[in-house]
């Protein structure tokens, strides 16, 4: 008796997961699962696809990223990583729910509905990222343990305050307890984590890390028991740097992930398709990056069926034409051939942006000629600590753009507290003007950078007039906006329009700076976030990460 199966796809060169080696054989789908391998006489296909001279992979899977660091929703970002050979995607929904607690949670849990792309969600550990952060929602473990009926919810994503598992703060050590009795694990963020540190993580049972920098953070985690997510994202690129950390005796223990990646980078660029890409153009073999890419990110966060092509797994595969260049021809999806579907954003709440800035709070009042600085490190969310000079005229800070030292601002937006921290930053290189963002992680507090506190008025007025989102300024007008309106986030547009909007912004920056070195926008948004080195500012202040505490701007 023959078994009749909706697709065969034959003559390929298939890759085997578990060999690490491409073979010459055939896939028999059926119902969106691959149910035979190879030369199979009791089957027969309904349809016949010929691989002849191409290359079988598993779909790729990124296996930690942030859906909002896109800059568009959940549904529409399915759209543009399915064309990129991404089937699946482990999400950390950590923006949203810090603007709107568990209803931002749903609200991704809700539109990503509408896409074919899996999306297994971490529930976010930390909202707020720290106990002194003004964040728009706080979530406590009662809070986040009812999310776990949701059947996207995977675990708890990374762990970022260091202080509370250290101390075995019970609300944090009850997240990661309720995740391992929902038969999940716990993510970790250890950036700036020495050995000692890392051990304090891997006692509380956390078992990732994907903010290694260099090889020997790399094999510091390695040694630790950490299974290693290796970063490449628009403002994260730190592959380049890690790769050869790789040996085909622990390979197993590496996957690919972008973390936040915004949407014109994901489509010009690529997503996994272009860490493996890079990969393979610093020296790992092919079969290894594929592999990484998608077993084993699968393995890392337990999904069975998935990662593999093998009977009894999801016919999630992407057929290429050139196997180190990642030529994708086709995208299938549970069996399918993927084509843009024709779906629209869920409709955002209403407007999360409530302050009453004036220009007498972005005065920034100096006992000293000398200033503590954040120094922008390009293309890397770390930052300099740095001690300099600045310019003083009765006893407050004037920009000096011919130093690039230029104002910047964290303004509250949650609930309308006024607090505003003021501070010094070096790296932007405006020439005039300002940029202003709500994307400001991880409380998405509004922040801003510019020349002079008018051009810094206008910026900030213009994305509260909007509901939230970048605006670019110079001396005199506004130059571009890309409105964000889900929480201030995210765009409510097609990924197309939203492309309309970032372009627009980007060409608007290029006219009042000289820098092309990295994206301002993201790195802006990173300059808030003071859980990472090493010094940071909030509404309510400079942070600096290696004392743990806020300091004074004048040194």
């Amino acid at each position: 008796m023959m078994n009749q199966v909706e697709t065969s796809i034959q003559n390929g060169q298939v890759l085997n997961v578990f060999t690490r080696q491409f073979e010459p054989t055939t896939l028999w789908i059926d119902h969106g699962q691959i149910v035979a391998v190879g030369n199979q006489s009791g089957y027969t296909a309904n349809a016949i696809i010929d691989a002849t001279d191409k290359y079988i992979v598993p779909g790729f899977i990124d296996a930690h990223m942030h859906i909002e660091s896109s800059m568009v929703s959940p549904s529409e970002l399915g759209k543009v990583l399915l064309q990129h050979g991404v089937t699946g995607i482990v999400a950390d929904p950590h923006e949203l729910a810090n603007i709107e607690g568990v209803q931002g949670i749903e609200y991704m849990i809700n539109d990503s509905r509408q896409t074919p792309l899996d999306v297994y969600y971490m529930l976010p550990s930390s909202v707020p990222c720290t106990p002194f952060d003004h964040s728009g929602a706080v979530l406590t473990a009662k809070d986040l343990r009812p999310l776990y009926q949701y059947p996207e919810v995977h675990g708890l994503a990374e762990v970022m305050d260091y202080p509370a598992v250290a101390a075995g703060d019970p609300d944090t050590i009850a997240k990661i307890n309720d995740s391992i009795a929902a038969g999940f694990h716990a993510d970790g963020h250890g950036a700036g984590l020495n050995v000692e540190q890392l051990n304090v993580f891997r006692r509380a049972h956390i078992h990732t890390d994907h903010e290694a920098t260099s090889v020997t953070e790399v094999n510091e985690r390695l040694a630790t028991g950490f299974s290693v997510f290796l970063r490449e994202g628009t403002v994260e690129r730190d592959l380049a740097n890690t790769i050869n950390a790789v040996t085909p005796e622990n390979a197993h223990n590496f996957s690919f992930c972008t973390d936040d990646k915004i949407v014109d980078d994901l489509l010009d660029e690529g997503s996994i398709d272009y860490s493996i890409k890079l990969a393979i153009s610093l020296g790992l073999p092919p079969e290894l990056a594929y592999t990484m890419a998608s077993y084993n990110a699968a393995i890392a966060h337990d999904l069975s069926n998935v990662g593999a092509l093998a009977a009894g797994y999801q016919a999630d595969l992407v057929i290429l034409n050139g196997l180190n260049t990642v030529n994708i021809d086709a995208v299938f999806k549970n069996g399918t051939m993927i084509t843009e579907d024709d779906t629209t954003p869920l409709p955002p709440g209403a407007s999360t942006v409530h302050h009453h800035l004036s220009l007498n709070d972005l005065q920034l009042p100096m006992t000293s000629e000398h200033a503590h600085v954040i120094g922008i490190q390009p293309n890397h969310i770390v930052t300099d600590h740095l001690k300099l000079e600045v310019p003083v005229h009765n006893g407050v800070f004037q920009p000096d753009l011919d130093r690039d030292l230029i104002k910047i601002a964290v303004i509250e937006r949650h609930h309308d507290l006024g607090t505003v921290g003021v501070g010094i930053v070096k790296g932007f290189e405006l020439h005039e003007g300002a940029i202003a963002t709500t994307v400001a992680h991880d409380s998405h507090n509004l922040v801003v950078a510019g020349t002079n506190d008018q051009a810094i008025i206008q910026a900030v007025q213009e994305v509260t007039r909007v509901g939230g989102g970048i605006a670019v300024a110079d001396d005199h007008n506004i130059l571009a906006t890309m409105p964000l309106s889900i929480g201030g986030v995210m765009s409510a547009k097609t990924y197309q329009d939203a492309l309309v909007d970032l372009k627009s912004i980007t060409d608007a920056y290029y006219k009042i700076s000289s820098n092309r070195d990295f994206n301002p926008f993201l790195t802006l948004s990173f300059l808030t976030l003071p859980v990472i080195p090493s010094i940071k500012i909030t509404d309510q202040g400079l942070y600096d990460f290696d004392q743990q505490k806020f300091i004074n701007v004048s040194l």
